[in-house]
């Protein structure tokens, strides 16, 4: 396993997938949605290759692969992984599986979405496993263009809005990321952007203090915009609202967790005294978008919205974990990244099934759907439950481990976080007694269930929500076996 190119492999299957989808002609839409599902399947498979074939009691960074990119400034493609990138790196081939399914009734310009479907996740699997700093970058950049013609062109109500709001939000985050990035390599010698020696060079001095703490905020907040950090969130339930069904669940359940991954992997390993400089500062910002996001949220009528402001308030959780600068709590900060982004994909898949036969978001209209389309509201009722951090769910364990963490090292911002679990509740529970069980709607009489074919990707995604419920050392395990490379 460890000879086989599995991480390259595991990247090039989005581009297979696109290089595919350009070549077949765009009046074969059914051959052009198997081809994206083949090659998403091979993902999956890939992944748990990846996830079978690290070795845990090794731990640190696996299966690497090092060819000369640009010789001459020391820039690599250099990919490995460890535990942290193997979950990360099943989380996104599962969302990419499922919504390539979730989008198989899909018939406007069919080509050229799963072109840019295929491209978004490319860029992704590439910032997963990822060691050199502008490869990563490269990756990263790759990954966030295709959202605004997936939204632009596939997308509802105010999509040429929503698709510009992000793309400018996100261009301000790399307008920060770049110049970071440059001073982060020249500040370490200019020999090197392989990121681990970057952080062995921090580790023994060669940057200083001052310069650390100076650099800090520009690399967390450029990462920070991606992963919906408050006060920088504003895109972020905008994008979700207007994206497709399964752009929504890439954009929730995967692309938010770049910025997160991103914060981890390179601000905080490469820039250490700075991390802890600025932890308590934005560790109330953290919290602060905890609880803002889960108060917005109960105020919301529209579905996606709902969801939207719920991310901002988990991916608070995420960045709450990672401030805390604990093992613990970096370990819940990872375990949210992949509980959030299962349960979100689940979230967008089951709204974006009832919206598919209504073309209507709007919670007040609804009611009884859990008599009218029992199989279909089974899979959003699973998906409020994971949210509320019910036990039995993969949510549970990750924001257990985190809000400890932050009682321990922050004890009254731990406090005022987990406080905010009552607005989380509170929103959950009155979108299912609203929208779920309340009374029946008659003009969604005509609501067609969920037959096995609808059912296949979310079915897929409860069944991840619950084994990972049941069986938490099979995540946290592995997140631990990253001690020894990160």
């Amino acid at each position: 396993m460890q000879d086989f190119p599995l991480l390259s492999m595991t990247i090039l299957s989005p581009m297979a997938a696109l290089l595919l989808t350009v070549v077949i002609p765009a009046r074969q839409a059914k051959l052009i949605k198997i081809v994206n599902a083949l090659c998403a399947l091979v993902s999956v498979v890939l992944a748990l290759a990846i996830w079978v074939g690290y070795d845990k009691s090794a731990g640190g960074f696996q299966m690497a692969q090092d060819i000369a990119w640009v010789p001459s400034l020391g820039i690599h493609y250099s990919v490995a992984v460890d535990g942290v990138g193997v979950v990360l790196n099943l989380l996104t081939a599962i969302v990419f599986f499922t919504g390539v399914l979730s989008m198989w009734s899909l018939e406007k310009r069919v080509k050229e979405y799963f072109a840019f479907m295929a491209a978004l996740v490319f860029g992704v699997f590439g910032v997963f496993l990822s060691l050199d700093l502008f490869a990563f970058f490269f990756f990263y950049e790759v990954a966030v263009l295709p959202m605004y013609p997936l939204i632009a062109i596939w997308g509802s109500t105010r999509k040429e809005y929503s698709a510009m709001k992000l793309t400018l939000f996100l261009i301000a985050g790399s307008a920060l990321l770049f110049p970071g990035l440059v001073a982060l390599y020249m500040g370490a010698g200019g020999d090197t952007s392989n990121i681990l020696e970057i952080a062995q060079v921090a580790r023994e001095g060669g940057l200083s203090p001052k310069f650390q703490i100076f650099l800090y905020p520009f690399l967390y907040i450029g990462f920070g915009v991606l992963a919906g950090m408050f006060p920088f969130h504003g895109w972020s339930p905008t994008g979700h609202v207007a994206a497709p069904t399964a752009v929504s669940m890439l954009h929730a359940g995967v692309l938010m967790k770049l910025g997160a991954f991103g914060i981890f992997r390179i601000a905080m390993t490469c820039l250490p005294i700075g991390a802890s400089y600025w932890s308590t500062t934005f560790i109330i910002l953290a919290t602060i978008g905890v609880v803002y996001g889960a108060f917005v949220a109960l105020r919301q009528t529209d579905f996606k919205f709902v969801i939207g402001f719920s991310s901002v308030s988990h991916m608070g959780i995420v960045l709450l974990g990672l401030n805390t600068l604990s093992q613990a709590g970096i370990d819940g900060a990872v375990f949210q990244m992949f509980a959030h982004g299962i349960m979100t994909a689940l979230f967008f898949s089951a709204v974006g099934f009832i919206y598919d036969q209504t073309h209507d978001r709007d919670i007040r209209n609804f009611g009884g759907l859990a008599s009218q389309v029992p199989l279909a509201s089974s899979m959003f009722i699973v998906a409020g439950l994971c949210g509320m951090g019910v036990p039995g769910f993969a949510s549970f364990w990750a924001e257990l481990l985190v809000f400890i963490a932050t009682l321990q090292t922050h004890p009254v911002l731990g406090a005022i976080a987990i406080a905010g679990l009552v607005f989380t509740a509170a929103f959950m529970l009155r979108v299912l007694g609203r929208a779920m069980f309340g009374p029946r709607n008659p003009n969604w009489e005509h609501l067609v269930d969920a037959n096995a074919w609808n059912l296949l990707p979310r079915v897929i995604l409860v069944g991840v929500l619950i084994l990972f419920g049941f069986f938490p050392n099979l995540i946290l395990d592995m997140i631990r076996a990253a001690g020894g490379g990160s």
